[in-house]
């Protein structure tokens, strides 16, 4: 809607209120979902790496959506914690949070971003979108193991040559 409040994301405290529920009901998906050894979904500790950058998707001060990019080294990043509020998914604010992130990593000079995501069809939509922006299957990395419960996805942001 063209006179609909503009959707802002920007750095958030991950202990805030609502932002601490939100990360609480996508562990819970993610615990749901997918073996415990297998979940690789942040907790409250892990989202405050200092390594890790961790954003907000809001609209006149709702939150809508969550990621966060980690830092792997100078030239890797990884995509973690991607998760839009249920009711309010299949309107872009993956999208637009996966846009913002792959900025992000941009803008750092990062020449490669990673991801892990489930198998499940639960994921489908997940992994949909991650190739839909051009990630492509890739080799476990950042000390993963193996599993038939992940997808371990790639982006090469390096300009063709």
């Amino acid at each position: 809607m063209a006179d609909e409040p503009p959707v802002l994301i920007a750095p958030d405290d991950p202990r805030a209120e609502d932002v601490r529920s939100l990360v609480e009901q996508h562990l819970a998906f993610a615990h749901s979902q997918t073996v415990l050894e297998h979940a690789h979904a942040l907790d409250l500790d892990g989202l405050l790496d200092p390594r890790l950058t961790f954003f907000s998707a809001r609209r006149e001060g709702e939150l809508l959506a969550i990621g966060a990019l980690v830092e792997l080294n100078q030239r890797e990043g990884e995509i973690k914690s991607m998760h839009t509020r249920m009711g309010l998914r299949g309107q872009g604010l993956g999208r637009r949070m996966l846009d913002h992130l792959l900025a992000v990593a941009r803008e750092r000079g990062y020449e490669r971003v990673n991801l892990e995501t489930g198998t499940m069809a639960s994921f489908e939509p997940a992994r949909r979108l991650y190739e839909t922006a051009g990630f492509r299957p890739c080799a476990p990395f950042a000390g993963y193991p193996a599993s038939s419960d992940n997808t371990f996805m790639t982006l090469d942001l390096t300009p063709a040559q």
